[in-house]
């Protein structure tokens, strides 16, 4: 029986995307790729996002991309829109009370007992017919693979009972319970042959197939050559799904273009675009462009304005863009003032700077070399962020965009991991994105009081030791990391966590909902800059009480605050003179009393902290940051 389940878009670009096992209404479900994402004539059930090209080409994407399709349920119960399929995951199901393991027993042949009706199948055959629930294990491959365990092998591991009793998915004779004298292990058994067997969840399992979904049984796709065996894994361990998602924010000249224009709606067609290329003869071209003056309600002279414009490559204007390049044309674009601005636009730095030097500050103090260490306040009132999810991993998490299974060294012992596009086999010319639109509070600290603070002797020591620990463990985060790390970046990641902190008390957001951007480079075009947002899956985005805060004055006070809480913890002195917490250690002088703030909030995984980078140690060999604006101010 299909029903509709509620879920929200950004959902479905994290933990519960593709190739993700997820609960509804006490079941659990698998994904299924967006090659299955269609409407009933096989066309993408989502919208295509429109002015993401600078976006995309700093990514390094070539497809295009598009929302996730949008389905509602009407008055009369009928399902409006097009729907994202899933399926039952795992296939087997367990009688809580005699442990018979029931093969897809939703499926009417499955049972053994074929004439019970529907609502009949999920219940056992046993004394008070309890109701069945889905086994809490599956097997996954650091390939991508996902699939059912092979409980009948499990069952028959010695030679003898395999072959004296063959697998038979028509009838119920395996069972699995508690292992007797242990209220820990679980033993398996079998009606038909009395063979027995511990359920080892270590043990490591041939695939034959290392990157089937369950879903998926087409054989376009050839196997895989890998040595890594499969794993067991209960379906809530946290290594069983890891997505990979990009995301930017969309900035001028994109953020700029009015929607509402005879160039804004032939740009955003894709198909009149490529109807106008592929006309090649001018009378031709001429008679599409009157079809469409129809359709748009305009002169065809507009029309022709408009083609000649994008011709010409409008809205970039071929300008060129380097994968990874766009934090530092963000930072451009936050650092120097748009002329004439309006509301409406997907880009709205209002800058506060000009407010900021012009404070008149009582007396000397905190406040006032809080004032000295920031060079610009800016208030955004208005963003709009991109969300691209391009694929997950299982059993390891990767980071290698574009790589594919084939470049990476199949055959070797050492653990590695691929990385699956959202349609398994990377054949559609689209990934699944979410535009969201909110407000942030952008700030970037005085590259003088950065210089004189940075030469002290002990923030390399500090430094040295968190990046030999970060290259030991191999750690890998989505965004790139200054390389090597610099004591510029941990002030500014730190700083960032502090304010995030502070934030969730006095703008009443929570920490979760609040994300941080660090814009740092020490280079020949130094960037220190530090952008905490929220942002929505809507085009109203959020209340303004974020960018409320960027008023001078207010800020002022909310900054002076961040840098007086660096100064304690709850945990000190054991916090302030750890010498390594966290995963990896990558965590000094930061813990979840003082630091730390959710997963999503942060884009490095909740390492490379060290309050001490901003307060200074205790044994006086590092000073703190406010310490150096006496000059400035």
């Amino acid at each position: 029986m299909n029903r509709l389940v509620v879920t929200r878009w950004s959902h479905l670009l994290g933990y519960s995307g593709v190739g993700a096992i997820v609960r509804a209404d006490n079941e659990l479900f698998v994904i299924k790729d967006t090659r299955c994402w269609t409407d009933r004539d096989g066309r993408p059930g989502g919208e295509l996002l429109c002015y993401v090209d600078l976006l995309r080409k700093s990514l390094g994407i070539e497809q295009d991309l598009r929302q996730p399709p949008l389905s509602r349920v009407l008055r009369n119960g009928v399902v409006e829109g097009t729907c994202i399929p899933a399926q039952r995951f795992p296939g087997w199901m367990r009688c809580p009370r005699c442990g018979l393991l029931y093969r897809q027993p939703w499926h009417r042949d499955a049972r053994s007992a074929p004439d019970s009706d529907a609502a009949d199948c999920l219940r056992c055959r046993c004394t008070g017919r309890p109701r069945l629930q889905q086994v809490a294990w599956v097997v996954a491959h650091p390939a991508g693979g996902l699939r059912d365990l092979p409980w009948h092998l499990l069952t028959h591991r010695d030679a003898q009972s395999a072959q004296a009793c063959r697998a038979d998915n028509t009838h119920v004779y395996l069972r699995l319970r508690r292992a007797a004298g242990s209220g820990l292990h679980w033993q398996l058994s079998c009606d038909r042959c009395q063979a027995t067997a511990p359920l080892e969840l270590r043990q490591p399992l041939p695939e034959l197939d290392p990157q089937r979904q369950p879903w998926d049984w087409s054989k376009s796709r050839s196997a895989i050559e890998t040595r890594q065996p499969a794993q067991i894994l209960e379906v809530n361990d946290a290594r069983l799904y890891y997505p990979r998602t990009r995301g930017a924010l969309v900035i001028p000249p994109e953020s700029r273009i009015r929607r509402d224009g005879v160039l804004a709606l032939l740009y955003s067609n894709r198909g009149h675009r490529d109807q106008l290329a592929q006309t090649r003869s001018a009378l031709g071209q001429r008679a599409l462009m009157r079809r469409l003056a129809d359709e748009y309600r305009c002169p065809v002279t507009e029309v022709e304005a408009a083609w000649a414009e994008i011709q010409t490559g409008w809205p970039l204007y071929d300008q060129a863009v380097t994968p990874g390049g766009l934090i530092s044309k963000e930072f451009q674009a936050l650092t120097e003032e748009i002329a004439d601005l309006a509301d409406g636009e997907d880009f709205v730095p209002r800058h506060q700077t000009r407010g900021w030097r012009n404070l008149t500050l009582i007396a000397e103090g905190a406040e006032t070399c809080v004032w000295a260490a920031l060079d610009q306040l800016v208030a955004v009132t208005r963003l709009r962020e991109v969300r691209v999810f391009t694929g997950f991993s299982r059993i390891v998490q990767n980071f290698d965009d574009g790589l594919s299974p084939s470049d990476l060294d199949g055959l070797s012992d050492k653990p590695k991991t691929w990385l699956v596009p959202p349609d398994l086999d990377g054949s559609l010319d689209w990934l699944p994105a979410i535009e969201l639109y909110g407000e942030g509070i952008f700030f970037t600290l005085n590259e003088a009081t950065l210089q004189r603070w940075g030469r002290q002797p002990d923030l390399k020591i500090r430094t040295d030791s968190l990046q030999s620990r970060f290259e030991h463990i191999g750690m890998r985060f989505p965004e790139e990391l200054p390389s090597p790390l610099t004591p510029r970046f941990i002030l500014l990641h730190t700083l960032a966590h502090l304010l995030i902190r502070q934030l969730e008390t006095q703008a009443g957001y929570p920490a979760a909902s609040i994300r941080e951007r660090i814009y740092c480079d020490d280079g020949e075009q130094p960037m220190a800059g530090i952008l905490v947002y929220v942002s929505i899956p809507d085009s109203v985005g959020s209340l303004g009480g974020l960018a409320e805060l960027a008023e001078p004055k207010r800020f002022l006070r909310l900054l002076a605050s961040v840098f007086e809480h660096a100064n304690w913890c709850s945990l000190d002195p054991v916090c302030s003179e750890h010498e390594g917490q966290g995963p990896g250690q990558l965590n000094l002088a930061a813990c979840h009393a003082c630091a730390l703030i959710p997963e999503p909030s942060c884009m490095f995984g909740n390492v490379l902290l060290d309050r001490s980078f901003v307060r200074g140690d205790l044994q006086g060999k590092i000073q703190p940051f406010l310490a150096f604006t006496a000059d400035t101010a």
